[in-house]
């Protein structure tokens, strides 16, 4: 896993996995899996998934990278604290899953939890 700045500002952490290095066949099977243990975490809670590609490609303006074959997110949040208003701009969560011809590249936003970023990388690895 490592963790890259994107568009200069974002700090993501991000894997790729070659498919032959997992059991699961694409996308909906890895949002699966991650909805399973959003679900078996004591304190996430699942709130559902975008399909980016589909959003995208439907957009008269809609780009894609012609090497993404698929892009969805699943959205959760780790929120056991609400200390301040503000803090509602930096959730909930979202991993990212974006297939490509030979691999699957999950990625997901830093979040001010180290908690939450231990479980989604503890997750994200074991795909």
């Amino acid at each position: 896993m490592k963790q890259i700045t994107v568009m200069e500002k974002y700090p993501v952490f991000t894997l790729e996995i070659e498919k032959s290095e997992t059991t699961r066949k694409n996308v909906d099977e890895i949002l699966a899996y991650l909805k399973s243990k959003i679900e078996a975490h004591p304190i996430a809670i699942y709130i559902g998934e975008f399909d980016h590609y589909t959003h995208t490609s439907n957009l008269e303006v809609g780009e894609i990278n012609p090497e993404i074959k698929d892009a969805k997110n699943i959205i959760c949040c780790f929120g056991k604290v609400l200390p301040k208003a503000e803090v509602l701009a930096v959730r909930p969560r979202s991993i990212g899953v974006a297939e490509l011809s030979d691999s699957f590249v999950v990625s997901f936003l830093e979040a001010p939890n180290p908690d939450a970023n231990s479980a989604m990388e503890s997750w994200v690895k074991k795909i």
